[in-house]
């Protein structure tokens, strides 16, 4: 069988206001906090994690909290990042409770087939419950007041903005295995349906062509990058191995503590990671009381006082 990834890992923007951010992921869209940690590359920043109630590969939602402008948005960036929802009337539950909250949101509309509910954050970060028939495990966070049934269940599917689909639908196709599915319109753009697995949204990109708008600048509101799953060590290294041997230019392999990671661009200039299912949030915490406080990975914490004494309070 040929080298897969499995689905979305997580998925990384950028925030301005941790406490904001914290207050509306877990407040306003019930996820937990999974791990509060820092910015490996910059330990002056947090590196807030969002997922469901056992902090499921698949299920994060990140952020790295820089002083940044607002996102100028445009192609050549993550353009908008999906929530798996079950059933139709819990997108009316969520219209209802994000109009409550003040969130911008929209109307519950058919997008590719599915129903949807586009939404933003108050940095404008761009949002959509999708209904994904209640297909697969979930792990509800039970500490939430969102009801189970109700409760987010995952990732996907993401929306990238590339000006030219070829280059980058050769990345996707010929080097990472995906399968070029279907293309619908949306608005002005159109956008073709890329499956990395077996599954439902969880596993399928989404490219827009968006030629006619400006170059994207990350910022507040916007995308750091996206993860894709592959489940351990062993078939990392065969990606690796299998950039090299395109020469396609990536990070190599950066060892995050809770997963290990493989960086590069594909050809829209988008920053894709493909990442290891394990070990897991739980390697440092136990999995009761994850979140809670600062955790560091062990290269970082001889350096905790100095790292704390740097950080707003959230």
């Amino acid at each position: 069988m040929s080298l897969q990834l499995t689905g979305f890992h997580h998925l990384t923007a950028i925030t301005a206001d941790a406490p904001g951010n914290r207050a509306f992921y877990t407040g306003t869209l019930g996820l937990r906090l999974v791990k509060k940690t820092v910015n490996q590359d910059d330990t002056s920043a947090y590196h807030l994690f969002y997922a469901d109630g056992k902090a499921s590969p698949g299920t994060d939602i990140t952020f790295f909290d820089w002083p940044a402008p607002r996102e100028r948005r445009g192609t050549r960036s993550i353009a908008r990042t999906g929530f798996r929802v079950s059933g139709e009337a819990t997108l009316g539950y969520w219209r209802e409770r994000l109009t409550a909250a003040g969130a911008e949101v929209g109307d519950v509309t058919e997008i590719d087939g599915r129903a949807s509910l586009d939404f933003e954050d108050k940095e404008g970060q761009r949002l959509r419950f999708v209904d994904d028939g209640g297909a697969g495990s979930f792990h509800p966070w039970e500490a939430s007041d969102v009801a189970p049934e109700r409760q987010i269940r995952g990732l996907g599917p993401i929306v990238i903005s590339v000006p030219d689909l070829e280059p980058t639908e050769i990345v996707l196709t010929r080097l990472m295995n995906m399968e070029r599915l279907r293309s619908y319109q949306d608005g002005e753009s159109e956008i073709t349906v890329f499956k990395m697995a077996e599954g439902g949204p969880e596993t399928e990109l989404h490219v827009a062509v968006e030629p006619h708008l400006p170059v994207a600048s990350q910022g507040a509101g916007g995308v750091h990058h996206v993860a894709f799953r592959t489940p351990d060590i062993d078939s990392l290294h065969e990606w690796t191995a299998r950039l090299a041997a395109v020469r396609l230019p990536s990070s190599g392999e950066v060892e995050r503590y809770y997963f290990r990671s493989l960086y590069f661009r594909e050809p829209g200039g988008i920053l894709f990671e493909i990442a290891t299912d394990g070990p897991g949030f739980a390697v440092d915490e136990p999995e009761e009381s994850l979140g809670e406080r600062l955790a560091l990975p062990p290269f970082l914490e001889p350096h905790r006082t100095k790292i704390e004494a740097n950080l707003k309070p959230l």
